[in-house]
């Protein structure tokens, strides 16, 4: 397959401010470095904060005149998101780009500090009490962009409004993964969709890696981890390679706010970075306003749009 985007399209970032979550590791990672290297100034929002400043080491090493920081944020917590967000407004009144990458996937069946479902609260309250809480300083930046990182499992369920946290069913840890990755996608729908009511050019956009050889597949039952790893470079990308969907959203100049960015190859799984379609479910505007407006209760971050 020809690949026909690369980081070499990644326009000069000097000047521009990143956050990206979840960029001790693989695509988070990879997305920081490679705008580091473009030369935008990185905040690296981590959970822990050693794994983060060696992250933040390796691109310095890598990078001449890399400016990276580490944030620590627990995406789990609540009261971490918040004191994170502090931080990074303190440092940075404005916001050229938030990269909401961080998460976790198929995780046996688990709480937040919050109380949340563990991968709704971390893979979709977490980001959207992020995002909310840094809007003001990247509505101050013309043209910034907020990109959220779906997957394709999105496709492969829907939202449950009256049983987010899975009290009521018998928890499915591919349902419940499939369900947050599902609420990233309508989250940055109806973010868009608020954003252009206002007539501001921030832009929401939404990234999926395809299938990318990450630690996320860690919580995988049973031998999965271990078949993925051992197959892994016939049937997944490198992280490299997972993250240009991402790069391409968070820095081609001709996208636009409300697109979605994934591999072009065979069910999207590899493949150069372009515009995809998303599952009917992602569009029922019913269902993206319904969790927005209990995104907001749970998470108590109100955006004011």
């Amino acid at each position: 397959m020809q690949h026909t985007w690369t980081i070499q399209h990644i326009p000069d970032q000097h000047g521009r401010v990143a956050v990206v979550t979840g960029a001790s590791s693989g695509l988070g990672f990879e997305t920081a470095k490679a705008l580091a290297r473009r030369g935008a100034t990185v905040v690296l929002a981590v959970r822990d904060l050693d794994r983060g400043r060696a992250a933040a080491g390796r691109i310095a090493r890598s990078t001449v005149n890399a400016d990276v920081t580490v944030q620590e944020c627990d995406l789990a917590s609540l009261d971490s998101v918040r004191t994170a967000a502090e931080g990074i407004r303190a440092r940075h009144p404005r916001i050229d780009l938030l990269v909401n990458n961080g998460g976790v996937m198929c995780t046996p069946h688990g709480i937040t500090r919050d109380g949340f479902e563990t991968q709704f609260g971390i893979n979709h309250l977490g980001h959207f009490a992020l995002t909310g809480l840094l809007l003001e300083p990247l509505l101050a930046v013309p043209g910034s962009r907020v990109v959220t990182v779906t997957s394709l499992a999105h496709r492969f369920t829907r939202i449950n409004l009256n049983d987010l946290q899975w009290k009521h069913r018998r928890y499915n840890r591919f349902a419940a993964y499939g369900q947050s990755k599902l609420a990233n996608l309508m989250f940055t729908y109806e973010l868009q969709r608020r954003l252009a009511e206002r007539n501001t050019d921030t832009l929401a956009i939404a990234a999926h890696p395809g299938s990318a050889q990450t630690a996320i597949m860690r919580h995988l039952p049973g031998p999965l981890p271990r078949v993925a790893k051992a197959f892994g470079p016939l049937l997944a990308q490198p992280p490299a390679r997972g993250a240009l969907p991402m790069l391409r959203a968070a820095t081609d100049p001709t996208a636009h706010g409300g697109q979605f960015y994934g591999p072009d190859g065979f069910q999207q799984t590899m493949g150069t970075p372009v515009v995809v379609t998303s599952a009917g479910q992602s569009h029922d505007t019913a269902v993206q306003h319904r969790l927005w407006t209990m995104s907001e209760s749970l998470t108590r971050v109100a955006y004011g749009i």
